[in-house]
């Protein structure tokens, strides 16, 4: 099975409306990063889908994580962005992250500000000449389950 339909089925096992924003939020950021590479991410907690330069884990720029009840953008660097708004949410030293109430947020102009930050500190650019490209790096044997109780 391709990349792209083995990520479907992984964002299918979600509940419709979490589906659907997932994709929309993931075909938002293929739009705007043309070029990026898609490391792919079923992990025990959530579906991650990165965005980068490659596909290594170290050259992500922006992550849509997937989780039952919600869909969130994590920004690398984010603890070094300049936040004025307080958009940015978590503890982590290497990212923060943006809950996405609803996907029209990844073209507010505060968030779009955040992620021109968050591109701008990337020691590696996203080729936009190139193709796009998804790669599943890795699928948990045990995942919590996709749908809320």
């Amino acid at each position: 099975m391709n990349p792209e339909a083995r990520l479907e089925g992984f964002i299918a096992r979600f509940n419709d409306d979490i589906a659907d924003q997932a994709r929309a939020a993931i075909a938002s950021l293929r739009r705007r990063l043309p070029g990026a590479v898609s490391p792919v991410y079923d992990n025990y907690n959530a579906l991650a889908v990165g965005f980068g330069p490659t596909e290594k884990a170290g050259d992500i720029v922006f992550s849509i994580a997937v989780y039952p009840r919600w869909v969130s953008l994590f920004l690398s660097g984010g603890p070094a962005l300049d936040d004025p708004h307080g958009l940015l949410k978590g503890e982590g030293s290497r990212v923060r992250h943006i809950v996405l109430t609803d996907t029209a947020l990844l073209d507010d102009p505060r968030v779009r500000a955040l992620m021109d930050q968050a591109l701008a500190r990337s020691p590696r650019p996203i080729d936009p000449s190139a193709p796009n490209k998804t790669v599943i790096k890795s699928v948990s044997a045990k995942q919590r389950p996709r749908r809320p109780g």
